[in-house]
């Protein structure tokens, strides 16, 4: 059934195993392999590209193309003027991608990237940091007469992979203002040095020959003496302005580590409203595809809910003609004494209380179990759980209960949060389909 619903290139792992592999990615070279293997689960015949960008020569100086596990490097050296006017400015300022149509064969061949048979549709998206163009993504795939154009589907892979380009931006750019102080220090350090002998050797000298110089040499010795401590304080106040630039590279570094740190955040933000996206959209794909079979709807359901926050038993109840009554309408994990059909009624168990407050319920200490009334449920186990009502129109639908996370795992608040809009949507659904209506009658109205 779900091999029916969800095509390949719509892979509900794609993004967030893509978004772990970049948080994760030790360099560009990584993050590169990464998007590659994304692509591939996508559009196998399609190709994506970096191109390093040198803006003090205004050329693209490098190509750098996935293969499998590794980085193949090219030299390019050709300019961004090339490109035609309106498509420059976009790669510039980048954030979207450009398609160049018609020119998409001429300007592959320009980039060295092998044209398809059918001429293929070129895509081109520039990287920026700090508001410049430091770098441009290039993706080449082959022309359809159906379906979504894969620069379409590939858009939110490639904002996960430019949040972890401007971390290494950032990395890179902490490692050069190390470099230059390092540098900076070591020149001030070593002139300070080299004049400071300089000048002991000649008072050396001036020394030796004091006893047989003149008055006029009494005074040159004086006048070295006096040298010698203006180079001594020189090399003093070196030292003060080398340890102040040092203070400022370290306050520099703990800002981009703040930076750091935030774009981490902001790029957990995307993945997880991406996944939520991406669940919507299943949900609604499961709706097209299943909507005259009511048995395939509601498996399809609390399938994606349960695969999605890894829940080995849970259960989906739905509205009871009876007043004030719930009926199980699919489950997974569930004992097997438990029939498709069984009333719960409002107030009682888990899923009857949810269904009175209409609030979800999440309890997430394990340890409480012994003690929790709630978790001798009969519909769950001892552990943590959320259970989340179904409303539409301010009329209730359902309940979805989740429990037994894979691995021991717990549910957060976060759980709360993404289950509650997907809830809208299945809410809607059962709604638009009359599902609890239609399925007490296929199950044979228990």
């Amino acid at each position: 059934m779900e091999g029916a619903a969800y095509p390949p290139d719509m892979s509900i792992r794609t993004l967030p195993s893509l978004a772990h592999a970049l948080s994760v990615a030790p360099d560009l070279d990584a993050a590169l392999v990464a998007l590659g293997e994304a692509l591939v689960e996508s559009d196998r015949s399609a190709v994506v590209a970096l191109f390093r960008y040198d803006g003090r020569r205004d050329m693209l100086r490098e190509r750098l193309t996935p293969s499998g596990s590794q980085v193949i490097r090219a030299t390019v050296d050709t300019t961004v003027d090339h490109l035609p006017p309106a498509a420059r400015a976009m790669v510039t300022h980048g954030g979207q991608f450009v398609d160049l149509g018609d020119k998409s064969v001429e300007y592959a061949r320009l980039l060295g990237l092998t044209p398809f048979a059918d001429g293929g549709i070129l895509s081109l998206r520039g990287l920026t940091t700090d508001g410049d163009l430091s770098a441009m993504l290039a993706l080449y795939e082959q022309r359809r007469m159906f379906g979504t154009r894969t620069t379409e589907r590939f858009a939110p892979s490639v904002a996960l992979f430019e949040l972890a380009y401007g971390r290494f931006g950032e990395r890179e750019a902490r490692h050069e203002a190390v470099r230059t102080l390092e540098d900076v220090t070591q020149r001030v350090h070593g002139e300070y040095v080299k004049k400071l002998a300089a000048l002991e050797l000649e008072l050396g000298r001036a020394r030796g020959a004091a006893s047989q110089s003149s008055a006029a040499d009494s005074e040159r010795l004086l006048q070295l003496e006096r040298d010698i401590a203006g180079a001594q304080e020189e090399g003093r106040r070196a030292g003060r302005k080398a340890a102040s630039l040092e203070q400022q590279l370290t306050a520099a570094v703990a800002q981009l580590e703040q930076a750091h740190i935030e774009l981490h955040r902001r790029n957990e933000s995307l993945r997880q409203k991406t996944r939520t996206l991406y669940l919507i959209e299943r949900s609604l794909r499961v709706d097209n595809t299943a909507h005259d079979d009511p048995r395939q709807l509601v498996d399809g359901l609390l399938a994606l809910v349960g695969d999605d926050m890894q829940a080995q038993r849970c259960s989906l109840m739905l509205r009871a003609p009876e007043p004030g009554m719930l009926y199980l309408a699919a489950a997974r994990g569930l004992a097997p004494n438990i029939v498709l059909g069984s009333r719960v009624p409002h107030g009682k168990g888990v899923a009857g209380i949810v269904a009175v407050s209409r609030e979800p319920l999440l309890v997430q200490d394990a340890a409480e179990a012994d003690r929790h009334p709630l978790l001798r449920d009969q519909y769950l186990t001892t552990g943590s759980f959320i259970s989340f009502p179904l409303i539409y129109r301010d009329e209730l639908m359902g309940v979805v209960n989740l429990t037994n996370r894979a691995k021991r795992g717990v549910f957060v608040e976060e759980d709360v949060e993404r289950v509650s809009l997907l809830a809208l949507v299945i809410a809607l659904i059962a709604a638009n389909a009359r599902l609890p209506e239609r399925l007490l009658v296929e199950i044979g109205g228990r």
